[in-house]
């Protein structure tokens, strides 16, 4: 049954309201600290930073509740891909010309500089893997627009149209478990119409020959769920107010700066260490 479950895999997209600290921030307070925590990784030079952000990535997942083997599921798809990109990185890195050859055949050249290029790689796209579910567990839809149109207000005094790209943005990552959920469910469909799916047979050609009649289906899928999207917001008023109303006011407190402060320094640490 592996073989259909697309929705476990991706964890970017889905909310875990599990009451804990971090759920508690001010959604501003949030969004401004993943978004520096991500970038902080993204940016960090040297492999001792992006252990310490794999470090606190994993923290900041033990301390929001997250279930450690739940998130690390969604390493499982993008894996494969990302050792053959290590692979690449560790046999044609440009070396400095005083490193060690561990190994060479014509172009090919194996040095410990390219050994640590490919681990810096894998450790750096996990740490970011976990860092973007954190940031998708503990941040709700409306968290995420309502801190958002906080934060871009400035935009949207200037004449710019904030409030449309902050749902397009919050679509776009919530639409990501619908795509998965749509796709599991058109392969269990095709497969109770003979398709070889859930049989575990066959090498990588035939699994991608299992994956190309899914294309249409989810094509269409898609479609229809833009539409009926669509329709849902005309039929609740959605864009006649310039101004979008909240149930509940956001609030800036101490713990929120404390929290913004320590992120600060723990970012400076991952790039400057």
């Amino acid at each position: 049954m592996s073989d259909f479950e697309f929705l476990r895999n991706i964890n970017i997209g889905q909310y875990l309201p599990t009451g804990s600290v971090i759920h508690r921030l001010d959604a501003r307070a949030r969004i401004i600290l993943f978004s520096i925590f991500i970038l902080a990784l993204t940016f960090s030079p040297r492999l001792p930073g992006i252990l310490i952000g794999l470090a606190f990535a994993i923290l900041g997942l033990i301390i929001a509740h997250i279930p450690l083997r739940y998130t690390l599921r969604s390493l499982a798809a993008p894996l494969p891909f990302l050792l053959i990109l290590a692979l690449l990185q560790v046999l044609f890195t440009r070396n400095p010309q005083n490193d060690t050859v561990l190994w060479q055949y014509w172009l090919i050249r194996i040095t410990p500089a390219g050994l640590l290029s490919g681990l810096m790689l894998i450790l750096r796209f996990i740490a970011l893997i976990l860092a973007l579910s954190l940031a998708s567990f503990t941040l709700s839809s409306s968290d995420l627009i309502q801190g958002l149109n906080s934060l871009f207000k400035p935009l949207a005094r200037l004449g710019l149209p904030a409030q449309d790209l902050i749902m397009m943005i919050q679509v776009a990552l919530r639409f990501l478990p619908l795509l998965a959920l749509t796709a599991e469910r058109t392969a269990k469909a095709q497969a109770s119409r003979g398709a070889d799916w859930g049989t575990g047979k066959g090498g990588f050609l035939q699994r991608v020959r299992r994956v190309v009649p899914l294309i249409l289906p989810l094509f269409l899928a898609s479609l229809q769920k833009a539409e009926n999207m669509s329709q849902a917001m005309d039929a609740r008023g959605y864009g006649i107010s310039k101004v979008r109303s909240a149930m509940r006011d956001m609030k800036f407190t101490w713990g929120d700066a404390i929290a913004l402060i320590a992120a600060l320094i723990l970012c400076a640490v991952i790039i400057l260490v």
